[in-house]
């Protein structure tokens, strides 16, 4: 399944398909088992989808934001833990672009594409256990991290950290196997099971004055770091329309050859139930609304991550207006179709080796993590008083 030498964008999506595929075959006995994706992750490695976004100047595929979304959401309608740990990837890569010098840039980027690096989360800026002091030209670090998604199995960590020399934070890109650093396996969430999104605690570990990014020392400005937040946002935009997508096909599938029609339904098959109809028309209407907003959100933050430093604050704020509008209609739609799905289904649906349930654990623990009820009052804020969101520069 290795990606050599491709050179169009439906190549890679090939790939990414086949891959769902292999997924598939082992989703419901991994979302059981919890644990470390490692055989899914390799695959990865392997596929050379890791480099999709890097520039073709540095060893990579010359990608851009819309077909990585386009993947991860394909990825999503069979397995979201791996679709979190793909686009995460991106996001904890790209941070080097948003954070960086062109220089560390170059170097982290080539080096992911020469060694097909996968990239680890240890961010988390809310989470300010983590401490940085200097000492000469190096730093150390210590404490701990947070809702570290991908860092076990990582290569890389993008880390974030409290300096008691600024109010800024320091940002880095560190090894992950460096000496002190130890990634826990206390992920025990109920859903979203093989993100090791679990601690990393540091203890005394040295960091390199080139591995902190310039955005701590060379204060850097402007409005283009800040939509990391966009980002990520529209990352989980996708993870959630993927997994809603794949409880629809999976609860279709099965209600056309698996259901009984209810016995006052006067029909021999399940799908000839006419309430059994409007539940899918209806979830049909509600996926398809979704999906347009998310193409929408893609679109928008495309658009202000080509401005780079010419972003202005006007263009940032409409676009997280159309990225929050997407994510409150996503949010809504993915946990109206993986609980709905169970009535078309009926009630053998609920047998444990069918696994069904994951669809909806997975979007009830994503949802969690950013409750909407904000991005509503963003937004009508934005529509009636024409206040644009909040500018965060970190999360």
């Amino acid at each position: 399944m290795e990606l050599v030498a491709k050179e169009s964008t439906d190549d890679y999506l090939k790939i990414a398909h086949s891959l769902a595929q292999e997924f598939a075959k082992t989703t419901i006995e991994r979302d059981k088992q919890g644990g470390t994706a490692k055989v899914e992750r390799d695959l990865l490695r392997k596929s050379g989808l890791l480099s999709l976004i890097i520039p073709k100047s540095l060893g990579g595929h010359g990608e851009d934001w819309k077909t990585v979304f386009h993947i991860t959401r394909e990825f999503a309608k069979v397995d979201g833990s791996i679709a979190h740990l793909f686009a995460y990837h991106f996001l904890c890569l790209t941070s080097v672009h948003l954070y960086g010098s062109p220089q560390q840039k170059e170097k982290f980027y080539r080096e992911t594409a020469d060694n097909h690096y996968f990239w680890g989360n240890a961010f988390n800026p809310r989470d300010q256990n983590l401490i940085a002091k200097k000492g000469g030209l190096h730093w150390r670090l210590s404490g701990r991290k947070s809702f570290c998604s991908g860092a076990k199995d990582s290569d890389r960590l993008l880390i974030s950290a409290t300096s008691p020399h600024s109010d800024r934070p320091i940002i880095a890109v560190i090894p992950s196997k460096r000496i002190g650093i130890h990634i826990q396996d206390d992920w025990d969430s109920f859903g979203q099971k093989q993100t090791d999104s679990g601690t990393v605690i540091f203890e005394d570990v040295f960091l390199e004055k080139e591995e902190v990014l310039a955005f701590y020392e060379q204060n850097i400005e402007g409005l283009f770091p800040t939509i990391r937040t966009h980002t990520a946002q529209t990352i989980l935009i996708h993870v959630l329309l993927g997994i809603a997508e794949g409880a629809f096909g999976e609860a279709k599938e099965y209600t056309k050859n698996g259901s009984r029609p209810w016995l006052t339904s006067h029909v021999d098959h399940a799908e000839n139930d006419p309430y059994t109809i409007g539940h899918y028309g209806d979830l049909f209407v509600q996926l398809k609304a979704s999906a347009a907003l998310a193409q929408n959100a893609v679109d928008a933050l495309q658009n202000v991550w080509d401005k780079e430093q010419s972003l202005t604050a006007q263009e940032r704020g409409e676009c997280g207006i159309v990225i929050a509008t997407a994510k409150v209609s996503v949010t809504k739609t993915a946990l109206e179709v993986t609980n709905r799905m169970f009535n078309v289904m009926g009630a053998r649906a609920t047998s444990a080796k069918y696994g069904f349930d994951r669809f909806w654990r997975n979007v009830r623990t994503h949802t969690l993590h950013d409750p909407i009820e904000y991005k509503i009052r963003d937004i009508g804020n934005w529509v009636l008083n024409d206040e644009l969101p909040e500018i965060t520069a970190y999360s």
